[in-house]
């Protein structure tokens, strides 16, 4: 597929309901450095399905990174509910915390040096994970070997990372993460020291490994072509989810897919309209909402003073 081959519709969409494996709901995170408050979500939705492959964009500051750190129990929300599977992540004990960050989600860091031991062998490596675990020899090397079958590095196996290219290293990072078959992976800007096409081979093996394996994967990135690899791409601004683009099946002759931008809608009927729009339209301040012919009209107030 290529971005050529894509058509947009810009709609509104209300939340999906079935299949949820990660759940947030009016999800606040509040850090206080010294005597500030710092406001990183401000009552984020976010629905994502069980084998679902998403990516999670925006611009620096926007709270992606600290979404994905809750996701992964590195932060615990101010806030709100978050659900991952049938785990609560606001109320999780911390004994509990432990064991979730060790057997229920994969984490991959972008830098290669905080996602291996530099002494160890790339099975050594991928190994390592299940040791702790508690897993026996024979189980982890036979794990290991699957992984970097499925990886294509089996003749790699006995190399150390700094033996290794960048994109290989990554590799062998994500099997790490993999290595005691979490349902969750979650991957912050995994390519961003990569190439454009090392980048891509990596985004191709997420696809991959979802296929594969089932796992839900979930990928913070500003790779511009990201809509490419992943089942929707979810847009946060100022701390809440602003927009969705999804690819959707096409009956045209062509079969290509087609690219659709949805605004999202909150549960409480908040939504963010698209700068773009904003800045075409002069909108800010008051605006009218009226429905007409079955759709919501939004315009510039027009106020006489």
């Amino acid at each position: 597929m290529s971005n050529e081959s894509y058509t947009k519709e810009n709609i509104f969409q209300s939340p999906a309901e079935d299949r949820n494996y990660i759940v947030c709901q009016d999800l606040f995170k509040i850090f206080k450095p010294a005597d500030l408050e710092v406001v990183a979500l401000r009552g984020l939705d976010l629905k994502i399905q069980k084998g679902e492959l998403v990516a999670i964009v925006g611009s620096s500051g926007s709270g992606k990174t600290t979404l994905l750190n809750i996701l992964a129990g590195l932060e615990r929300p101010s806030a709100g509910q978050v659900y991952v599977g049938n785990r609560d992540m606001l109320n999780i004990s911390e004994k509990k915390l432990v064991s979730y960050r060790r057997t229920d989600v994969g984490f991959v860091w972008q830098t290669t040096s905080r996602n291996l031991v530099p002494y160890l062998s790339v099975l050594e490596n991928i190994e390592l994970p299940m040791a702790i675990s508690g897993v026996n020899s024979r189980k982890r090397k036979e794990r290991g070997r699957e992984l970097l079958q499925v990886l294509g590095m089996e003749d790699k196996q006995n190399r150390n990372p700094g033996q290794l290219s960048g994109g290989e290293q990554q590799r062998v990072a994500i099997a790490v993460a993999l290595a005691n078959q979490p349902p969750l992976l979650l991957a912050d800007e995994p390519t961003g020291e990569l190439d454009s096409q090392m980048a891509d081979q990596i985004f191709h093996l997420f696809q991959d490994l979802n296929n594969v394996f089932g796992t839900t994967i979930v990928i913070v990135t500003h790779y511009p072509g990201i809509a490419r690899f992943v089942n929707r791409v979810v847009i946060i601004r100022d701390g809440r989810i602003s927009a969705e683009t999804r690819l959707q099946a096409s009956f045209q002759r062509s079969g290509n897919a087609i690219q659709r931008n949805y605004i999202v809608v909150d549960q409480v009927g908040r939504l963010q309209i698209p700068q773009e729009y904003l800045d075409e339209l002069r909108m800010e301040g008051l605006a009218t909402a009226q429905i007409e012919e079955g759709q919501i009209r939004i315009r510039p107030a027009s106020i006489d003073s």
